[in-house]
This record gives C-alpha cells, sequence and structure tokens, in this order.
C-alpha cells in the first residue's frame, strides 16, 4: 500500500465530512454491560481530491463522530483523477474486501453503494462504476476503496518511472 509522503494540512482545505457507520458496542463488566459508540466517518475536499478516514469511540454518537473526523484529518491522501473520471480500472483489497473502480463516459455519475460511495463523493469524483466483491464490512470496504484510489497514477507520473516521454505513454 502506497502512503501520503509528506502530510496534507487539513486546516486550509474545504473538508466535508460523511458518516459511514455508526456502531452500538457492549463490554461486559462485573457491575452490568457498559455501552459504548464506534463512528466510522470519511472526509475529503472534493475540489483538492483529497480523501481521508477514522474511526472514533465515545459513550454518546456526537462525541464519537466528532473523535472520528478528527482521526479522519490526521488521514488524508492525494489522489490522482481526470477531469470527469479516473485514467484505468484498479482493484483495492482489504483483508477480504475488494472494490473494483472503473473509469465511465460523462454523465454516468457515481455506480456505488454505501462505503464506496461516501468515500467516491469525498474524493470529488463525478463519474465512475464501482463494484464490492467479498466483505460487506463498512471498515474494509471503505480501506479497500481508499487503497484502490492510492493505486491510481497520472501519465507524468508512469511516464517518469519508465523513462519514456509523456506522447508515448499510451
Amino acid at each position: 500500500m502506497a502512503t501520503a509522503a509528506k502530510r496534507l494540512d487539513a486546516a486550509n482545505l474545504n473538508l466535508k465530512e460523511q458518516v459511514v457507520s455508526i456502531n452500538r458496542v457492549t463490554k461486559v463488566v462485573k457491575g452490568g454491560k457498559n455501552l459504548s459508540f464506534s463512528a466510522l466517518v470519511v472526509v475529503g475536499d472534493p475540489g483538492a481530491k483529497i480523501v481521508g478516514f477514522g474511526t472514533g469511540k465515545a459513550k454518546e454518537v456526537p462525541a464519537a463522530i466528532k473523535k472520528g473526523i478528527e482521526a479522519a484529518k490526521k488521514n488524508l491522501r492525494k489522489i490522482h483523477v481526470l477531469a470527469t473520471t479516473i485514467q484505468h480500472p484498479v482493484l483495492g483489497a482489504f483483508g477480504s474486501g475488494r472494490v473494483l473502480l472503473k473509469p465511465a463516459p460523462e454523465g454516468t455519475g457515481v455506480i456505488a453503494g454505501g462505503p464506496v460511495r461516501a468515500v467516491i463523493t469525498a474524493v470529488g469524483i463525478p463519474n465512475v462504476l464501482t463494484k464490492s466483491i467479498g466483505s460487506h464490512n463498512p471498515h474494509n470496504v471503505v480501506k479497500a476503496t481508499i487503497d484502490a484510489l492510492e493505486q491510481l497514477r497520472d501519465k507524468n507520473e508512469v511516464a517518469a518511472l519508465r523513462g519514456l516521454h509523456q506522447e508515448k505513454v499510451g
């Protein structure tokens, strides 16, 4: 998995947050059950093509969401995309969750469900086809989607890696 080389500053970005899932969890202790909440949050700047995700845990839902947003802001990544779609098909994986992303023509829209849609809209890709394969666990699907997005390369980067001129890279 590729990681972000430099940490992106969340202060000067126009971040929009979206809660993907909230889970009620209990811990059994001597006096009974301790109730707590876990939230999975995706944040992104569609204009700058930046996305991040985070989880937060707390006794109340709003506090868990706030913690998730703070964790997501520390975990931002820049994504290479074209004007209206992605450059090439890509398969991302995390655990047993797999996410296939395919380029789509103008006017198609975002064909995605649940956690994948949250990540794609946070990045700001207007036209893309997706397929979630394997695990439907929201945590694994979000991580697999971000893994797929990180595999995207722009033509300049590929040309530099191959030692060719940009025009020769198809």
